[in-house]
């Protein structure tokens, strides 16, 4: 892996856009798949890390200038491109900077205010899809039952016994498939991937699972991102969520949950990707899940 250093993204940018190249840079903690760069106030580059494939971010250099517009929160636009060279081989992006806190280092204060905001939000997003949009995979955007094995892994991983968590997901795999059409489906929606200001949600990011498919994938969000009770509120201002969406989204939502618990287990032990706040945030959002609306 290519060490990324502040000085490396000035050369990429003098070789490659220079009338970007004077502005500050500065490394913002986190990130996994891209590693993220600061450049002035107003916007970032985004590295590609631990992708191993270009999708992701030529999905988002693709699509997210048609979708920016008409979404009620920001989102980061990418409006220069970067291409491999030898002392970077891989994909990088100058993107708009989203204002915010990380709701993994943030909290929500302003519950109800919240669950509207998402609930508009995704309202917006889960429009029907054009036919060339990207499909989803089992990973991103397959029906619970193709997560299955991936469900089982993080449950062995952790330890639980899983009881209650089983039986939610066991209604979620039993529920029917979504009928269409295919809408766009942000796919990785939890804490590390929105941000926070004046207690409420200010914008989303990371959309580099992005895929038109089921809605449910995003729903789950009314249990990973909101305060006890916000999901009830989502749901009541959401439109047209029928019954078997529910049950779909809850059990991804749980596998969500799990996943960051799990990796929460691998910051604690240093290996790649851990992100030690992960836990106790996936653990509550776990308890959320199991109580159901």
């Amino acid at each position: 892996m290519v060490e990324v250093s502040a000085e490396l993204v000035r050369i990429l940018l003098r070789e490659q856009h220079p009338d970007l190249a004077d502005r500050p840079i500065r490394e913002v903690a986190g990130g996994w798949g891209n590693q993220m760069w600061r450049l002035g106030d107003d916007l970032a580059v985004r590295m590609q890390r631990m992708d191993t494939s270009p999708d992701p971010q030529l999905k988002e250099r693709r699509w997210l200038p048609r979708l920016a517009p008409r979404l009620p929160l920001p989102i980061p636009t990418p409006v220069r491109s970067g291409v491999p060279v030898d002392r970077f081989p891989k994909l990088w992006t100058v993107m708009t900077w989203v204002e915010g806190t990380p709701l993994d280092h943030g909290t929500i204060a302003r519950g109800d205010h919240a669950a509207d905001t998402l609930a508009a939000f995704l309202e917006a997003l889960h429009v029907e899809a054009p036919a060339d949009a990207p499909d989803g995979t089992s990973g991103f955007g397959g029906h619970p039952e193709e997560c299955t094995a991936g469900f089982e892994h993080f449950l062995e991983a952790l330890g639980l016994p899983g009881n209650d968590i089983r039986a939610v997901w066991d209604d979620a795999v039993a529920a029917p498939r979504w009928p269409g059409p295919r809408v766009w489906v942000h796919g990785d929606l939890h804490p590390a991937n929105v941000v926070v200001a004046d207690g409420t949600l200010a914008g989303v990011v990371d959309f580099g699972a992005l895929f038109a498919g089921d809605p449910a994938w995003d729903l789950g969000a009314a249990w990973l991102l909101l305060p006890e009770g916000g999901a009830a509120r989502f749901f009541g201002r959401y439109p047209r969520v029928d019954e078997a969406t529910v049950r779909r989204a809850r059990g991804l939502a749980a596998l969500k949950c799990l996943f960051l618990m799990l990796m929460g287990q691998n910051g604690d032990r240093g290996l790649p990707g851990g992100k030690t706040s992960w836990g106790p945030i996936g653990r509550s959002a776990l308890d959320r899940v199991l109580k159901g609306l």
